[in-house]
């Protein structure tokens, strides 16, 4: 079961890639045959169909279709699923592509005691000594149907996993929910064991799926979709319980100042570290930077730095935050996240339970997502179907304090214009993709303030006119870019555009080398440091490819592509761009790998560190408040135990985290998701 993930949006990760995974929902044992909807934003994107035969001794052979599209893509999956008398999976055949397009040939087989499979991370086995399932690495919802009903069986609701971990159904309070079909009664469910987070389910009273729900989206029982924002309700309580508890727990304000003893400090505007510290904070701000032999006083809470280091909060610049990735990127340092495009009421709840102390986080600022109406519209922020209401977008944003708009591919090019011209009156920036059938220098020309991901920016230079940007094309057009001279008059047009206008770029490199980089079965490049700390199913998902290489020529294609990328980053570094750090990954530790990767293409790891923390501090005008380690700042910063002027992968290893003044302990956090920490935590020592 893999990973439910907004890379970029549910409307992005490409500031729109969501990632359904491995086993998102289930649909009735009893029925012939079944559909689901796939809601997001309202809107209608997709399907689930099956259709069950019974045999006489109680097994069942399920056909399966899943399919859904939002913006612009997602997977299409074909499967045909055989359960015995018992409920467990005992042959299974998944067929069909995932969200990016890499192909899926899954199978599984349990006769007697003997289990066999093959997913895309190649093939397993195993000895069945007790009732066991399998776990479908790229199945559909049908899936947690399968899962529910085997669990409810069970005595304590656990049954062990194929290929590891520990599957947990826990009860939840019951409903009725209403639709074409009548007046139905459901009652909430929670799994959990081998992912990250849990997964949010509703069963009827046959103990079928009825719906799968997140704060963001649901796929619900067709016939019943007036109920879906009800839904999305529900999820968003269960997901908010369950982090307000982590927050008693894991969240520490001593009501005393806190001293931390013996640190170096690292400085960003001098790319130096400090000779050894203390650092006193009070309330949420930083009372005092002291020498380490300065005394303490009455009453304060001692922390052994050890004579680690401090680094200032970081910023991940492209962010579709929610609250399942809010805790994780503060464990990691990420004490600030620009939100690149969100569901605005969503988003809106989490700042205000996140600013209030309610749940932990990051502090967020908020981008304006807007998009223009098509078939593949991203479903998320505003979408517009005029200039007139494109510009009142940018108005409603404006009034509601954020702090940029951006654009998104459906929009309509010569619409960008008058929309700029509105945000910059107003006070906002702009920044976004390149709405398809248009180029990065008519975006800058029309006052683009910053661009969002490289792959954007390059397009141009390799796309034939009339091609559509729309789908999946965006990504897949990256294997030209080894044909492209990098010295060629349309590539010097561009950077010169980016460099004489000063316009900053945001080019999320780590998701490029994802995309062009993993393969199936393989470790990828950007978690090799991590992959082993996570949860077995996280691990499973991480060794699944994003796109198709089988064509002669791809995987050479595609890995090549990421050179150039790199290429072209350096020459823009090299030019003095201003590149901002984002990931559209989720952030967390994936935002580590990110700022590692800015050594590819000619920054320092104490520049790095500098761009990450006072220079997007000064960039979103917080400079005065955050960014560096200062008397009278927010106290804003995490531990590490090594130099990360040396090594930037010194900052993976996070011992403490500060985030405005309440302390936070990674080792803590991270035993409620299933992560081997990294790092131990300092020792306390409290007031008598």
């Amino acid at each position: 079961m893999t990973m439910i993930k907004t890379l970029r949006t549910a409307p992005r990760r490409f500031a729109s890639l969501l990632l359904l995974s491995s086993a998102l929902l289930p649909a009735t044992a009893s029925a012939q045959k079944e559909t689901f909807s796939v809601i997001f934003g309202a809107k209608n994107v997709g399907h689930v169909k099956t259709d069950t035969t019974k045999a006489p001794n109680g097994s069942a052979t399920t056909a399966i279709d899943f399919d859904y599209k939002n913006n612009g893509r997602g997977p299409t999956m074909a499967e045909t699923l055989t359960t015995d008398a018992n409920g467990l999976p005992t042959d299974w055949t998944i067929k069909g592509a995932t969200t990016f397009g890499s192909k899926v040939d899954e199978r599984f087989t349990l006769k007697g005691k003997s289990a066999q499979w093959v997913d895309s991370t190649g093939p397993g086995k195993a000895t069945v000594k007790e009732p066991s399932l399998y776990v479908g690495q790229s199945a559909s919802p049908w899936a947690l149907g399968v899962y529910a009903r085997a669990l409810l069986k069970d005595a304590d609701g656990k049954l062990p996993a194929l290929p590891g971990g520990t599957l947990t159904l826990t009860k939840g309070a019951g409903l009725t929910v209403d639709g074409k079909g009548g007046p139905v009664q459901v009652t909430t469910y929670t799994l959990s064991g081998i992912d990250l987070t849990p997964t949010y389910m509703l069963l009827d009273g046959d103990n079928a799926l009825f719906a799968f729900m997140t704060p963001e989206f649901v796929i619900l029982r067709a016939g019943y979709e007036k109920e879906e924002a009800r839904l999305r309700d529900i999820a968003e309580k269960l997901s908010t319980e369950r982090y307000v508890d982590i927050q008693k727990t894991t969240a520490h304000d001593y009501g005393a100042p806190v001293r931390i003893r013996n640190v170096r400090l690292f400085d960003p505007k001098t790319g130096t570290l400090t000779e050894a510290k203390s650092v006193l904070i009070s309330g949420n701000r930083i009372a005092a930077v002291e020498p380490l032999d300065s005394p303490a006083t009455p009453g304060e809470v001692a922390i052994d730095g050890a004579g680690g280091t401090l680094v200032p909060g970081m910023y991940e610049m492209h962010g579709h935050i929610g609250q399942d990735d809010a805790l994780l990127n503060l464990a990691a340092g990420i004490t600030t996240v620009r939100d690149m495009g969100n569901d605005d009421a969503v988003l809106d709840t989490l700042i205000k339970r996140i600013d209030s102390g309610t749940i932990g986080g990051p502090r967020i600022v908020r981008s304006g997502f807007i998009e223009g109406k098509s078939p593949y519209s991203a479903n998320n922020g505003k979408v517009v179907a005029s200039e007139a209401e494109a510009i009142d977008a940018v108005r409603w944003y404006a009034a509601r304090g954020f702090w940029q708009i951006k654009i998104y591919n459906s929009m309509n090019p010569a619409w960008v214009p008058a929309m700029v011209a509105e945000a910059h009156r107003l006070g906002l920036r702009v920044s976004g993709h390149v709405p398809a059938f248009s180029t990065a220098d008519a975006m800058m020309a029309a006052g683009y303030d910053e661009m969002t991901h490289i792959n954007q920016f390059m397009l141009g230079w390799v796309l034939k006119d009339g091609e559509d940007t729309r789908q999946l094309l965006r990504l897949t057009a990256l294997k030209r870019l080894p044909a492209l001279d990098l010295n060629s008059g349309p590539v010097q047009k561009t950077i010169n555009t980016l460099i004489d206008k000063k316009i900053a770029i945001d080019p999320t490199v780590g998701i490029h080398e994802a995309l062009t980089q993993n393969r199936d079965g393989q470790i990828p490049p950007g978690a090799a440091d991590y992959i082993s700390n996570m949860p077995v199913g996280t691990q499973r998902g991480m060794k699944q490819a994003w796109i198709d290489t089988s064509a002669p020529g791809d995987d050479k294609a595609y890995r090549a592509a990421f050179d150039q990328i790199i290429a072209t980053l350096k020459i823009l570094n090299d030019r003095g761009a201003f590149i901002v750090p984002g990931t559209d990954t989720g952030g967390a530790l994936t935002y580590h790998r990110e700022l590692e990767l800015y050594q590819k293409f000619g920054m320092t790891p104490a520049q790095i560190l500098s761009r990450a923390t006072l220079d997007m501090a000064r960039y979103m005008g917080q400079d005065q408040s955050l960014g560096s380690i200062e008397r009278g700042k927010l106290a804003d910063f995490f531990m590490i135990a090594g130099d990360p002027v040396k090594d930037i992968k010194a900052i993976k290893s996070i011992r403490m985290v500060v985030k405005n003044g309440t302390v936070f302990y990674p080792s803590e956090i991270y035993d409620y998701f299933g992560i081997k920490p990294f790092a131990d935590a300092p020792k306390v020592k409290l007031p008598k």
